[in-house]
Parts: structure tokens; sequence; C-alpha cells
């Protein structure tokens, strides 16, 4: 039984370390929150880690986890993690993103109405003694427009609440419809628009390169004068420099803030000193229920990752359950051994790769036969290539990759064909299924051939002539080359053949020589599948 490793870092819910200390095959151990250098001191023999917000898996500890898998983060943010070294490493990194949604809109509506109502202003100001009903007059939320910034599903539960308490929203999200938001209640704007019409703005997207700072100073000067905003999403989104400005020349009427850029922020921080900031210490998620959720939904994902190969909630890698995968097994098989084929016969130097899914096949989530045929496809140039970074690497290496899909079978009830433009030359190599899970390779260069892909296997190009198979062959057998299989394609008499031989060990280089010495011989090629 393999046994996997798993470390866990800082606080994690009893129940989901209950679910890992129960699988059999998996070592668990938890450790406090790491420092870069002590997590990459450990890493080395964990096959996967889970991370709350305060651990970083850097690219300086994702370089020495030499046997790392998946890393796990026990809620939504993985801006503490870096995903893109994990990516190149071939690491999954999966998240929790429904784990703590309630929590998350339930916290950022608590301090929306602290905002309008004075509420951390008026504790502290009653608990100094201090009666102040007059300097402490709020607004109401019926009536007012809330602008909501990214309408996913945390940003969804949010406008329900507000259209509770007979609020209209607007929103802005670049990847969803107006139709959709139309569905949720929300009117959907341009972000200047939303800025010029919202008297509460919240924020609901991922810390990025593109929306790093979007609440800036030029943000404020399109707002409404008095505009009350709240962030319980990342630290970033907001420039804090600015928002200090805002608050204190009036721009913005009351802030309040779960996160900052600095965590915790320093004491001296100038946003702390000013008294229409609400703030609290990254408090989103923090509710038992929140805490109990993530935690069961990382160990299980990561259990099921570890024994079945399934991947669900992964921020780079397509996310497939067990029993999906099962349909896709045969499938994923073939695309592995059509990938390895084309970039043995003809060249993994690929500048362009088209990929035609036809049949059945072109019903299903095609996306893991894909990432399969680039890993067959590059597995002869790195030993690092798997599902997860396959995609990139022939990104990085200038391939373009598109896929075509035609319900409509061609000879086979599902067919799968690749089209390469190489440094060789233009190539093609197409595979069928036949009874479940015996895999065939069907057209190699046009020629129509019938090949198991397994094993040692010699591609040859000839002309169609009497007795040039049998020197072939021949010569195989003098090299002492056991011949298993013979495949043979051709498509008119005369013309150009081609054959498929299937051997019990690879064809020695001298062998190979006297192969292309052959006159009718005109290309010779060794494949291992």
């Amino acid at each position: 039984m393999t046994i996997h490793r798993v470390l866990v870092c800082g606080n994690l819910a009893e129940d989901g370390l209950s679910i890992l200390r129960q699988t059999p095959n998996i070592a668990l151990d938890v450790k406090p929150e790491l420092k870069e250098d002590e997590l990459a001191e450990l890493i080395a023999p964990y096959h996967a880690l889970i991370v709350r917000s305060d651990t970083r898996p850097t690219a300086k500890v994702i370089a020495a986890a030499d046997n790392l898998k998946v890393i796990g983060r026990a809620g939504t943010g993985v801006d503490n993690i870096d995903v893109e070294a994990a990516t190149k490493r071939g690491i999954v990194v999966m998240n929790t993103p429904g784990g703590n949604s309630v929590t998350t809109a339930e916290h950022t509506f608590a301090l929306l109405m602290a905002t309008a109502r004075h509420i951390a202003q008026g504790t502290m100001s009653l608990k100094q003694g201090r009666w102040e009903r007059k300097k402490l007059v709020g607004v109401e939320l019926s009536g007012k427009t809330l602008g909501i910034v990214g309408i996913g599903r945390i940003g969804s539960l949010v406008a329900q609440r507000a259209a509770a308490f007979g609020m209209h929203t607007v929103g802005y999200d670049p990847y969803l419809t107006r139709e959709a938001a139309a569905k949720l209640g929300i009117e959907l704007v341009a972000l200047d628009t939303l800025f010029a019409r919202a008297d509460f703005i919240t924020l609901h997207v991922p810390l990025t390169d593109e929306t790093r700072h979007i609440i800036n100073a030029d943000a404020f000067r399109k707002m409404k004068r008095g505009v009350r905003l709240i962030n319980c999403a990342r630290g970033g989104l907001v420039d804090e420099t600015a928002l200090a400005a805002a608050l204190q020349d009036g721009t913005v009427a009351a802030a309040a803030l779960d996160v900052f850029e600095e965590e915790p922020p320093p004491p001296d921080h100038p946003l702390l000193a000013l008294p229409n900031l609400t703030c609290t210490p990254h408090l989103g998620a923090s509710t038992t229920e929140a805490q109990v959720s993530v935690a069961v939904s990382i160990a299980r994902q990561i259990v099921d990752f570890l024994e079945t190969g399934a991947i669900f909630g992964a921020v780079n890698a397509p996310s497939v359950s067990a029993e999906i995968m099962a349909e896709l097994r045969p499938y994923v098989d073939l695309g592995i051994k059509l990938g390895m084929f084309q970039g043995q016969a003809f060249g993994s130097h690929v500048r362009r790769l088209v990929i035609e899914y036809s049949g059945k096949v072109a019903d299903l989530d095609v996306r893991p036969i894909t990432q399969a045929i680039l890993v067959g496809l590059l597995s002869g140039t790195s030993n690092r290539v798997n599902f997860v970074n396959a995609a990139l690497i022939a990104e990085e290496r200038g391939m373009v990759v598109s896929e075509t899909k035609n319900r409509v079978a061609k000879d086979f009830a599902s067919l799968i064909a690749l089209w390469a433009e190489t440094d060789q030359g233009e190539s093609d190599v197409a595979g069928a299924i036949f009874r479940e899970s015996d895999l065939r390779i069907v057209r190699v260069n046009g020629f129509p051939i019938e090949a198991i892909p397994k094993g040692h296997m010699l591609l040859c190009a000839n002309r169609d002539q009497p007795g040039v198979l049998g020197r072939i062959c021949s010569t195989l057998g003098d090299g002492g080359v056991n011949i298993a299989r013979l495949y043979l394609g051709r498509k008119e008499i005369g013309g150009t053949a081609i054959s498929l031989i299937q051997v019990d060990s690879p064809v020695p280089d001298e062998v190979m020589a006297k192969l292309h010495e052959i006159p009718a011989v005109l290309k010779a090629r060794c494949i291992h599948l």
C-alpha cells in the first residue's frame, strides 16, 4: 500500500484532521504556521500540503518540494501560494471556494450596516463615558444603491441580503452576462458607472495584477461624495494611502476593512487613527461553521486526489470527479499514446497542434484528454511534465493548441485525431477505442492502419514494391529483433506504404542503419509506447 505523507500547517478544524487521520494510507503531520525557510526545510518528503492564509508556499518552498503533488488551501484566496511556480512543477493547487461564502457574505453585511449606523464608533464613545447621539447620525439602507465589484458566490449572496433591505444593486463583473446578473437581481454596469452611482461599494474579487489597487485615488474621484466602502475580500484591492486621504476629506464617509495589504497592519498605520474607519482582523471566514466546512472540504479533496486522482476545486487544473475520470480514462490513455506517438514519430517541436474530437467523445469534457495528449507529446522533452503543467509548458514553447468537436462519428464511434505542424513538416495521427478500453491507432499521415499502441514499435515508410517488407523483416531477424505484430497501410498500389512493426525489444542502432540502406525504405523511426 502506497503511503501518502500529508503536512498541515496552521489550525485546521478537528473534523478535517479526523478525515485525514482515519484514511489508512495517509501519514499526517500537523505543524503550526511556518515561515518560508522553515517550510522549505521540511517539505521535501511530503506528497500533500494543507495551509491556511498565513503559511506561504513560495517559489523557494515549491523548489524544495521534491515529492509534492498537491497544495490545499483551507479557504478561498490562494494569493499566499505561488500558483505559477506550483503549476510549472506540476503541483495541483486546490481551494475551498464555497466553504466560507455565507460567512464572508454575512460579515460583509455586518460591516456594511456598521458603516451606515456608526456601530463601532458608538460602542467606543459610550464605553468612554460619552453620549453622542447627535454626532453619530447614520443613514438608512432602504432605497440606497449598493455597488458590488465581483459577482461570484459571495457577491451574489451579498446581493440577496441587500435586496431584503430594500437596496438597489448594481454590479461589475467582466465575466458575467447581463442576463445572468439580472437573474440575481443585479443591474450589470461598467466599473466607472458603478463608482458614480453607488452609495455603498463592496469588493468581492481575487487579488491579481489586474485587480491590485482597483480602488485608488482615481477611483475615489469618480465616486459619489459620502460613499461608504467595504472590503472583506483581499488586502491590496484598495490603495490604503488613497483611502486614508478620501476618509479625511469626506469623499468617503466611512469605510470598513476586514483585510489589509500587510497583516497585521503596523500600529502606526494611518488608517487605524481615523474615526470613520471600522476594521476587523480578517474575520470574514472566522465562524465555527465556516472553519469546519473548509476543513472537511479540503481534507476530502486531498484524500480523493491522493487515492483516486479525482480533482475538485483546483485553480490550475480541470476539476474531474472519480466517476467522470472513470468514464474518461480510456480516452485519456489513448490521448497519452497518441501524443507520445506524434512526438516520437514526427517530432515534439510542434508549432501548431489541432485536436479533433469526433463522435461520442465530443459530448464529454475533453480538457483532461487534451492535457493527456500534451503530456504524451512532451514526455520525451521533460521528466516533470504532467496533467497540471503540460499546457503551460506547451505555451512556453510557443505551441498553439486548438480543439474542434464534431458529434458526427467518422468511421468510428469515437475518434481522436491530431494534426501537427512541426519543424519537419505536417503530420497527423488518429486513434479510436474498440470494446471499452481496447486502444487502437487507426491513421498515420493519412494511411489507414489498425495498430495496438503498446511497447516497442518500428514505423517504416517505403515504396510499395514486392519484397520490401520481406527485407525489412529479415533485417530485423538478422539483428536479433523478434517481431510480435505487423500492421500495414497504403493508399494505392505502387505508391507509398507504411508498416508499423511491434517488436519484443528496442531496435539496435546498427540494425536501424541497415534498414536505412534498403533502397525502397524512405524512413524508419523507433517508437516506444
